[in-house]
């Protein structure tokens, strides 16, 4: 069975990269013949170009000049420290189909499969532009292939009011849909699908015996750090800002000063206070410094979900960009929602007792296979059953 995947996955972001390798190395398991669309629009694309502004106020005669010189140092070292070990990852790890630019060169030669799979992560986030892009609604899909989306994530609780009607047409083009988040399938109701279901995350389907291969010290060419070995035999309390918060930093502050823990950070934004910074992690250096942590602090969906697969004390702070509902239902559907914090308390510094999260997780883990295979292989079971 041929199956191609697509999501955003070369956005120089961890948990995008991951969640793309967990999902195709499941379909693989599970017998299919898979490959991720080597989809990267403009949109996209800017993380590290070197003629973006990313503030509009700055896109005048002269002063653009001036702020993009300003901005170039920084920019170069980016590109060659930050992304070189994601476009590694990619090229290493991720089954990739010829390379689009354009929606419109799906349509014109899309790569051929017999079920084309949309998701997962933000991929229906209409307040991002790949949320309101037909190319991740399967516009692009032959009308005979078998299409449907797994842990698609709105990300949000509404849809941006002017892709209503777009979002709402998009959903009928589908055979089967299902969510990452149980919360959000109310508004795919109100979008007219009475039939979503909620799935795991893939990097759920992959137990942490698998994410451990993966990132053992033989198995593990693809580093930004040559010497990250030594550092994960530290005592140390693990920051990931997708966002900056002050907040986030008073809780790490706070909870590596009561267990006499050193701060390091994964992030790409800055982090003063830590003792040592890893800003140019590859998304495997990112799984494995989650799952040598004592503690982890975050703002983020995939740092919060390693945790959980590797049993780390973590907690997980809001942010502003109104992608909250994401992390409120993971952690709700894992019975830990007072993992969830504004403010240092004394409750932040208890032991986690996991049995529970791992009974659940298992039991969603069978869910979403149970899903993916009975709508992957269902041309097959009706011609089985003619």
């Amino acid at each position: 069975m041929k199956v191609c995947t697509i999501t955003c996955h070369d956005v120089y972001n961890q948990g995008a990269s991951l969640q793309a390798l967990a999902l195709a190395t499941y379909l693989d398991k599970i017998g299919c013949e898979t490959k991720i669309i080597d989809y990267k629009p403009e949109y996209s694309n800017t993380y590290y170009n070197l003629g973006k502004v990313a503030n509009p106020r700055f896109e005048r005669p002269f002063v653009k000049q001036a702020y993009l010189l300003a901005k170039m140092p920084r920019r170069l070292v980016s590109i060659f420290f930050r992304a070189k070990p994601f476009d590694r990852f990619k090229n290493r790890y991720l089954p990739l189909t010829k390379h689009y630019t354009t929606l419109e060169q799906l349509k014109a030669d899309p790569p051929q499969a017999d079920v084309y799979i949309a998701g997962s992560d933000q991929i229906w986030n209409t307040f991002l532009p790949n949320g309101k892009d037909g190319a991740f609604f399967l516009e692009f899909a032959p009308e005979e292939s078998r299409k449907i989306s797994y842990a698609a994530s709105f990300a949000t609780e509404t849809v941006d009011a002017p892709y209503l009607d777009f979002v709402k047409d998009s959903l009928k083009r589908f055979d089967a849909v299902s969510l990452r988040e149980a919360s959000s399938l109310p508004l795919l109701e109100s979008l007219g699908r009475k039939d979503g279901v909620a799935v795991c995350d893939p990097v759920f389907l992959l137990p942490k015996k698998e994410w451990l291969e993966f990132i053992a010290e033989e198995n593990h060419p693809v580093s930004g750090y040559r010497n990250l070995k030594k550092f994960l035999e530290e005592k140390y309390l693990l920051v990931y800002e997708a966002e900056k918060s002050a907040n986030l930093d008073n809780i790490a502050k706070s909870v590596a000063r009561e267990r006499g823990l050193r701060i390091f950070s994964v992030s790409n934004i800055a982090t003063p206070y830590a003792d040592k910074s890893f800003w140019h992690a590859s998304p495997l250096d990112f799984v494995r410094l989650i799952a040598k942590a004592d503690y982890v602090v975050s703002n983020s969906f995939h740092a919060t979900a390693f945790s959980l697969i590797f049993h780390r004390d973590f907690c997980v702070v809001g942010r502003q960009d109104k992608s909250n509902s994401r992390m409120l239902s993971l952690l709700e559907d894992m019975n830990v929602s007072d993992k969830y914090a504004s403010f240092f308390s004394a409750d932040l510094c208890r032991r986690t007792d996991f049995s529970m999260t791992d009974t659940k997780l298992q039991k969603k883990r069978e869910e979403s296979s149970s899903y993916l295979i009975s709508n992957i292989y269902a041309d097959r079971k009706i011609l089985e059953n003619g």
